[in-house]
């Protein structure tokens, strides 16, 4: 047997969680010539004696990784709060463990004001994936997250949903010639797409993003891996929305799903490794590492969240004035949220900073698009401005089973399946998106329906997204 070692064995020899367990399976994936049982008698000896180790070729990192460990005093730490207030919680009995946890280690930060756990919440880095979390004066770039301004963008074309089904292949066509996925791919040379967010004096007066202009440009109007994806739909207005001035009725819409690619996170990976170099918190909390926004650090990377989110959006605009032109459709509606986020809003009478890590903003009167998977539907939805909630609902359905499970207990028989008996053809995606690795999006839209009203249904019909099962949200 020569399956990799994974961090559950490793914290069963007695390694602490956190840092040390990611340096040893960076040095597990190389395995330097040793078999699995070699390379766990290994650490096991590096975790009894490092000091035998601090000049191995390949363990030194870990033996001193363990050495400073071992001299760390609390005293050497952030600080956590011991009586923090409760979080508000949506849907509770369907969340995951693992998210509640990391949601209490969040409430603990001397910065936290308020907390709020979604419905579609589960574990993430730091900051549960459905969680959000108002803090003081201080931006978490884990609790922004990799992906940062990932969103949901939706037009409502003046297209009858029986033209779809008499013009599938028309649409087929189109969304593969307009469309690109996955983690790293991009467009080049004439292919490119422009846009005016690439004119932004941030790219040459930004000490970091002005590395990274190349990069943005060829993925501009790419889609990326994972959960991504751009589809067509049939979006049913039950009743006309005077808001939105659409009639009652069924018309063909397109929905995307995707952030700010390579740029993001770059961003992301450059500023969370700065905040935990300036934010020493104890290894419980580690990845909630903060930034003060009073400090030079703490203005360079909202800048550069923020021109992500900008990236972000220009990505899905690109994609949306293709697909209009190439359907020559007028639109009757658009509508776009983000998640991945952070914003400066007022709270209980105070300015606080709202990250919304895979949350939609839900103010009262303010458009989301809540997706439920390739098989289920998603909902046209209009905020309620729930304080408790800080004004949020989730992004999703949310997953219930890791994408490991998903490719572990799902069959492609079964995916081909449901896909079928839902009248879904699927371009793309892998087992770890299947439909049944994901929550019930009916149940989740029970526990947050104090946190929006549904103004319409999405039906998904025609999905693409990335093959190569990547990840980037």
């Amino acid at each position: 047997m020569n399956t990799p070692i994974n961090g559950n064995e490793l914290m069963e020899l007695g390694f602490p969680q956190g840092q040390i367990i990611g340096i040893a399976l960076k040095i597990n994936s190389k395995r330097n010539g040793f078999n699995r049982e070699q390379m766990m008698a290994h650490f096991k000896q590096v975790l009894e004696t490092p000091e035998n180790y601090i000049d191995d070729a390949i363990f030194s990192k870990l033996a001193v990784a363990f050495i400073e460990k071992a001299n760390e005093k609390p005293e050497d730490f952030i600080q956590l709060n011991p009586n923090p207030n409760a979080f508000s919680a949506y849907g509770l009995d369907q969340i995951e463990d693992g998210a509640r946890k990391q949601m209490e280690v969040a409430m603990q930060l001397p910065v936290t004001v308020a907390g709020a756990l979604m419905p579609d919440a589960h574990q993430g880095y730091g900051l549960p994936i459905g969680g959000v979390l108002a803090t003081k004066n201080a931006i978490i770039p884990y609790g922004v997250g990799v992906d940062i301004g990932c969103r949901m963008a939706l037009s409502v074309y003046d297209i009858p949903e029986a033209f779809y089904y008499d013009n599938e292949d028309k649409f087929k066509r189109e969304l593969i010639a307009h469309t690109k996925f996955g983690a790293g791919h991009g467009f080049h040379g004439q292919s490119k797409s422009d846009h005016s967010v690439l004119e932004s004096p941030l790219f040459a007066e930004h000490s970091f993003i002005k590395n990274l202009k190349d990069k943005a440009w060829s993925q501009l109007g790419s889609s990326g891996g994972g959960n991504h994806f751009v589809e067509f739909g049939i979006m049913e207005f039950a009743e006309a929305d005077e808001i939105l001035n659409i009639p009652k009725g069924k018309y063909v819409a397109l929905l995307t799903h995707s952030g700010s690619r390579g740029f993001g996170a770059t961003v992301a990976g450059h500023y969370t490794k700065i905040a935990k170099d300036v934010c020493k918190l104890p290894e419980v909390a580690r990845n909630l590492a903060y930034l003060d926004l009073n400090t030079d650090l703490g203005q360079e990377y909202w800048i550069a969240m923020n021109l992500a989110g900008d990236y972000a959006s220009a990505c899905h605009e690109i994609i949306h004035t293709k697909m209009e032109r190439a359907l020559g459709a007028t639109v009757l509606a658009k509508v776009e949220n983000h998640h991945n986020f952070a914003w400066k809003e007022i709270w209980n009478n105070e300015e606080v900073i709202v990250h919304r890590k895979g949350a939609t903003p839900a103010g009262k009167g303010v458009m989301g698009i809540i997706p439920g998977s390739m098989t289920a539907p998603g909902f046209l939805v209009r905020g309620k401005g729930e304080e408790n909630a800080i004004n949020s609902a989730s992004h999703g359905a949310g997953r219930q089973m890791s994408r490991t499970k998903a490719i572990q207990n799902i069959t492609q028989t079964e995916m081909k399946t449901i896909l079928k008996d839902h009248g879904v053809t699927l371009i793309g995606a892998g087992l770890d998106e299947a439909p049944m690795a994901y929550k019930d999006i009916h149940q989740v839209m029970a526990a947050q329906q104090e946190l929006v009203d549904v103004v319409a249904k999405f039906t998904p019909k025609l999905v693409r997204m990335a093959d190569d099962g990547s990840r980037e949200d």
